[in-house]
């Protein structure tokens, strides 16, 4: 697994009442840890710092989403259950604009 990779994951909601297996975008690696942003399909949450990802052979998404980079989150890397591809470098991009965006980055 590395950066770029679309992966299954056990990711926390954020009021840490539970969690859901769903798709995330690996972001940032360590030994023993992934970071990772939200993918939702549920594209009325759009905000300025989201991204859209159209399924494609590649990224392994099955519908148009969303890459959540204001849901960021370091998870341990037991909790991963499955790769199911990787973006495109253009993609790959278009994340990096927009987290630097939400992070208030120049």
């Amino acid at each position: 697994m590395q950066k770029g990779d679309v992966i299954l994951i056990v990711f926390p909601f954020t009021d840490l009442s539970g969690n859901k297996l769903r798709p995330a975008l690996i972001v940032g690696e360590t030994p023993a840890d992934l970071t990772v942003l939200f993918i939702t399909t549920q594209l009325k949450w759009m905000e300025n710092t989201d991204l859209v990802l159209l399924p494609d052979d590649k990224n392994g998404i099955k519908k148009q989403s969303l890459l959540r980079t204001s849901k960021i989150a370091t998870l341990d890397k037991t909790l991963v259950k499955g790769r199911l591809g990787s973006i495109n470098s253009t993609v790959q991009r278009g994340v990096d604009v927009k987290l630097k965006t939400y992070l208030k980055i120049e």
